[in-house]
């Protein structure tokens, strides 16, 4: 089946591979803010996708809205919406936080994503079987020293996953990915290789994760259409439940 996807956050990391996951036979519309989209939109094409893309920066309302305005030029529906947009930012402790780090953290990572979700139901709504995946954190889970704020702000989308789905249920599926570590440019520029295994030791399966098995879960999200409501947690045995 045919699914029209708008992806945030596609021209890196766990987004690009999504993006690149799910492209066979579906129409993607890849959103991304500085970094180039075009090898991603290549991968796509090659692997039998139609794709769109869209530059807007998500750290502010305004740009939440243009990039609406370009999704409502190229569709009139919306299956899938991967609120995967996000970033640490930048490290700091608990006594170095300021106010506007912690704006910018819950802007980026949780303000708009849900404006993006109230700004895409009417779309959804027209959609087949239409879903959201919202992309979370093992942050939220253990606490996250010199990532507090960050694990705070996807926390807060965990709750609104749960929110949402209840209030957007039977019509929309709500859901949720919480990623491990993962072998992406994030980790690059965030932590050092000591720092990475020392974790993968750590991690009950002997290795850190890639970005193809976020991706994996994201489509059974969209597939299974009796998850909703759900947080699935992809982290190697890092946190257990």
């Amino acid at each position: 089946m045919s699914r029209t996807i708008l992806i945030t956050g596609a021209s890196t990391g766990i987004g690009a591979e999504t993006a690149r996951h799910l492209a066979e036979g579906n129409t993607l519309i890849l959103h991304h803010n500085q970094s180039p989209i075009e090898p991603v939109a290549e991968d796509v094409q090659t692997r039998g996708g139609t794709v769109h893309t869209c530059q807007a920066d998500l750290a502010g309302e305004v740009g939440c809205h243009l990039l609406m305005q370009a999704v409502n030029r190229v569709t009139e529906h919306l299956d899938v919406l991967i609120n995967n947009a996000g970033s640490l930012l930048q490290r700091h402790t608990v006594e170095e936080v300021t106010w506007d780090l912690m704006e910018r953290i819950f802007i980026l990572n949780t303000y708009s994503a849900m404006l993006l979700t109230k700004l895409c139901v009417p779309l959804l709504r027209k959609g087949n079987d239409p879903s959201i995946v919202n992309m979370t954190s093992i942050a939220m889970r253990h606490g996250a020293p010199t990532a507090t704020v960050y694990g705070a702000a996807k926390g807060a989308m965990d709750s609104f996953t749960r929110g949402s789905a209840r209030e957007l249920a039977p019509d929309i599926r709500v859901n949720a990915v919480a990623p491990g570590v993962i072998l992406t440019p994030f980790h690059d520029r965030y932590s050092t290789e000591e720092k990475l295994a020392s974790i993968a030791s750590d991690t009950p399966v002997g290795f850190n994760g890639q970005s193809i098995h976020i991706a994996q879960a994201v489509e059974l999200l969209i597939e299974n259409t009796f998850i909703t409501g759900e947080t699935i947690d992809v982290n190697g045995g890092l946190f257990m439940r």
